[in-house]
């Protein structure tokens, strides 16, 4: 059972968009974590995306992240880069990513993106803002912005209501924490260590570490990321965290390919789905 601290009006007011300020009212009126699916736009194809999207969804996933496909993604995986690559080659760009977000989006499952900053740089920021809100999309990821350079960003996202994700790591001091956490809103993404994404088998003891010093200076939802591949994983990460966020497992499965990548999709998400409600 999720260790979930009280809803206040600071939460209410700074969790701005409607898809992640319902989503996580809900599953801490449940006191359970929510489950958070990661998938690059485009991959492996645009209409397959879709398709599994709608798989996850229909399998009682909360929420999608969705990937911006970048060709210098400094934090991601040799999984999630070869599935960034593969999108980037069928040529998907922010048109398709913000019809991917619709198509989420109309899912009813909240809706985020994450990207690196040089594509909302080469958009336009409010560009980007504006158009995200307009595709139904709740928030968006920034894992390489810092918050002294993101001013401009915070502004027009705010304006759009669409919520700033910030990414905090086990190495972030308790000074800078707090500093990051201040910036946050929807929800804040912990990760769950050092390094770079991708499927493993133990999660670091250091998850449980940063969300308990995370919750010192925030009451603001926090998903843990970065590795969680069972549904072992997921119930034990549900313990301590409000939501858990699962990507390079699924991008394996299509990565791999095979006439059953559907069903073995729907398998893991059941899983997933059953791992953080703690059945």
């Amino acid at each position: 059972m999720c260790r979930l601290p009280l809803i206040t009006l600071e939460f209410l007011s700074r969790a701005m968009s409607t898809g992640l300020e319902d989503l996580f009212v809900r599953t801490r009126a449940e006191k359970r974590a929510a489950l958070i699916a990661y998938i690059p736009a485009g991959f492996p194809s645009q209409k397959k995306c879709i398709d599994v999207i709608k798989v996850l969804a229909d399998c009682g996933v909360d929420a999608v992240e969705i990937g911006f496909p970048y060709s210098d993604p400094v934090m991601d995986g040799p999984t999630i880069q070869a599935a960034a690559d593969m999108s980037l080659r069928n040529g998907t760009g922010a048109a398709e990513v913000f019809a991917t977000v619709n198509a989420a989006s109309a899912t009813d499952m909240a809706t985020v993106v994450m990207t690196y900053w040089n594509p909302i740089e080469k958009y336009g920021v409010k560009r980007f803002a504006r158009d995200l809100a307009a595709n139904g999309g709740s928030g968006v990821i920034t894992p390489d912005l810092t918050i002294e350079e993101a001013q401009d960003w915070l502004n027009e996202s705010s304006s759009a209501d669409v919520n700033s994700i910030f990414v905090v790591a086990p190495s972030t001091n308790n000074e800078r924490l707090a500093k990051v956490t201040a910036q946050c809103s929807g929800f804040i993404y912990a990760a769950s260590l050092m390094g770079v994404t991708g499927a493993r088998s133990d999660i670091s003891q250091s998850a449980a570490e940063l969300v308990g010093r995370i919750r010192q200076v925030s009451d603001l939802p926090i998903a843990v990321g970065l590795g969680v591949s069972t549904g072992e994983q997921a119930r034990e990460i549900a313990t301590f965290a409000d939501g858990v966020i699962v990507g390079s497992a699924f991008i394996k499965i299509l990565l791999e390919g095979g006439s059953d990548d559907m069903a073995k999709i729907e398998k893991l998400a059941k899983e997933l789905v059953a791992g953080v409600r703690g059945e």
